[in-house]
């Protein structure tokens, strides 16, 4: 009993000591997964590690109940950090906010932003008792000279929920390459259901199929789609948002703050409003160059320019693409044989010296001006993938240029934060009490 317990003590305090830990070079990939599952089952391994501390104590196997005692007390120590991360609304909307939301809509939201085990499974979340309506995989956009049609599911309130006119039109994460709609969000979009809002999940062409072009005209075609259909769902077509992960919230970031760029908008679009109320990004890369950059320093690697999704077995029935890339032995083969240069020039065409317009171009920190719109931006302080101090940048300049900005990095925690256990982990639950709040000002 006393070896057991102390190799589970030692287990639960090396997992603990991720939050810590910052990983440079090589090393940030390594410890991504693990550093990301560590922070979102933080209130179970908490418990667990201070009922493996009580059974150490016990058995008397002081190191044991020492490990896992110091394990304890860095888990939740996680928890309470997230819990508390700034969230600066009184900046952003004034230090009415709260007053300006109704008690209807509060009533529906999240009571706190501290996560503690089980609560991924209240009344809001897992465990609702109303079921939202989802119509999956309507066409939004046929390609010219082919059938292929990119498709979208769009949530609807549950039958007795007041919609609240709203509508969240969603890029998944990518890394412009990478998987589909549909992947890990549901209990996501059924919170938001939940408040009366219409969530579009949306199924983009990604590279090498297409480019940074093809990519945020698909954004506007969704933007567009919603408007031409706002009647039908019960959205005003003023009150549509965009947002994303990753890849995705780079697009969202992008065609929220360049409505007017024409090189960004499709033969098909012209004369449309694709315009939008607002855009929220998960961790989203605002600056290309620095992206390129820090993503460098942690994947060096020769430039080879060539197709990933050549290289891997046949994919799930085609949505968006022709292959979506949607298991993680997909994702971990694209990924190994993909290098940043790879990446880069099948985004935007080559490398900062070989383009260096389109870093430009493609960098919504190019963008901002007093016409954005009020934007909410939620990063990791850990990131591997995306520079925290770009997003740090954006918020500053957002604020200069007079844009309601609400940014809210989270200490200690990495990218994808709300892959795994949604609204259950700490990252996730304080995320999403300041969306759904953000999402009833705007």
């Amino acid at each position: 009993m006393k070896a057991l317990t102390t190799v589970l003590a030692a287990l639960w305090f090396a997992l603990s000591s991720l939050h810590l830990a910052r990983a440079r070079g090589d090393r940030a990939m390594v410890l991504w997964l693990p550093k990301v599952l560590a922070g979102s089952l933080s209130p179970y391994l908490a418990l667990a590690s201070a009922l493996t501390g009580v059974v150490g104590w016990r058995a008397k196997a002081p190191l044991a109940g020492l490990l896992a005692g110091l394990a304890t007390f860095l888990y939740s120590r996680y928890v309470w950090r997230i819990a508390q991360s700034p969230n600066d609304f009184a900046k952003a909307f004034g230090p009415d906010w709260r007053q300006r939301i109704s008690s209807e809509q509060t009533a529906r939201m999240l009571p706190s932003r501290l996560a503690v085990p089980l609560t991924g499974l209240d009344r809001l979340s897992l465990g609702r008792r109303e079921q939202p309506r989802v119509e999956r995989d309507l066409p939004f956009w046929t390609i010219p000279g082919t059938t292929r049609q990119l498709l979208c599911d769009v949530w609807q309130s549950p039958s007795g929920v007041r919609p609240s006119g709203l509508a969240f039109v969603y890029f998944h994460g990518s890394a412009w390459h990478l998987l589909d709609k549909d992947y890990g969000t549901r209990p996501f979009f059924g919170h938001l259901a939940a408040q009366g809002h219409v969530v579009m999940d949306v199924a983009y062409r990604l590279c090498p199929e297409t480019d940074l072009f093809g990519m945020v005209g698909d954004v506007k075609r969704a933007v567009a789609w919603m408007k031409r259909h706002s009647e039908h769902y019960g959205v005003r077509p003023e009150r549509i948002v965009l947002g994303g992960g990753s890849a995705g919230g780079h697009l969202a970031l992008l065609a929220a703050y360049a409505p007017q760029e024409r090189r960004f908008v499709p033969d098909d679009l012209s004369g449309d409003d694709t315009s939008v109320r607002a855009v929220v990004a998960y961790y989203g890369p605002c600056d290309l160059r620095a992206t390129r950059e820090h993503l460098l320093r942690r994947q060096p690697q020769p430039v080879r320019r060539k197709d990933v999704r050549a290289e891997l077995p046949p994919g799930p029935a085609a949505k968006a693409n022709p292959a979506p890339i949607r298991s993680f032995e997909q994702i971990g083969a694209a990924m190994a044989g993909l290098s940043v240069d790879d990446m880069m020039g099948n985004l935007v065409g080559g490398s900062p010296t070989e383009v260096p317009e389109m870093y430009d171009l493609a960098s919504p920190l190019t963008h901002v001006g007093p016409h954005c719109p009020p934007t909410l931006l939620f990063q990791g302080e850990h990131d591997s993938l995306v520079p925290v101090e770009s997003d740090r940048l954006l918020y500053r300049k957002l604020q200069e240029a007079g844009v309601p900005v609400v940014y809210v990095e989270l200490p200690d925690t990495e990218h994808a934060f709300d892959v795994f256990l949604p609204m259950g982990a700490p990252a996730t639950r304080a995320t999403s009490y300041d969306l759904e709040r953000f999402l009833a000002l705007v």
